[in-house]
């Protein structure tokens, strides 16, 4: 069935069907390979692009649920990496293998949105749920800060009892 979605600012018309994964329409469809396949089931973080805005795991998104709202994906952040949280990446060294750092830039990006000056608090409840097998998640929370302009200490300590996932 063809569904007409705006990526990335452009209109486009897919035919796929209706139960198929947002993720694997852009993947292997529309071939914008920067949203990462981790778990399949919504629970690494990895697929996270924006629907309407808001972060959303678009790999158990089925096509027919996004209607007419827009969807960014990593590629669409900033294509030129001007992005203050993709700057701040870049000059805070985030990345070590860099598989889920576009899941992560893009729930970190919608955070900002609703929370444009936010405590560590606020990154660790938005980070939640975004898995980085390297382990950047204090790399992750001081690049958040940085892009946000607040002036965190360097390595702030996960909270006593963490898992050491933010």
């Amino acid at each position: 069935m063809p569904y007409q979605l705006k990526i990335n600012g452009k209109t486009t018309t897919v035919d796929v069907p209706a139960d198929m994964p947002l993720l694997w329409v852009l993947r292997d469809v529309l071939d914008l390979k920067g949203t990462k396949f981790g778990c399949g089931v919504a629970q690494c973080g990895a697929c996270m692009v924006h629907v309407a805005g808001t972060a959303t795991r678009s790999c158990i998104l089925p096509v027919s649920a996004v209607g007419a709202s827009p969807i960014t994906t990593i590629e669409g952040l900033a294509p030129d990496a001007s992005h203050p949280l993709q700057r701040a990446w870049q000059e805070l060294d985030v990345s070590q293998c860099g598989y889920c750092q576009p899941g992560q830039l893009m729930s970190a990006a919608a955070l900002l949105v609703r929370t444009p000056k936010p405590t560590d608090a606020d990154i660790d409840a938005a980070m939640d749920g975004n898995i980085c097998r390297c382990t950047t998640y204090l790399r992750i929370r001081q690049a958040i800060h940085h892009a946000a302009g607040n002036s965190a200490p360097a390595a702030t300590p996960m909270p006593k009892g963490s898992k050491g996932v933010l």
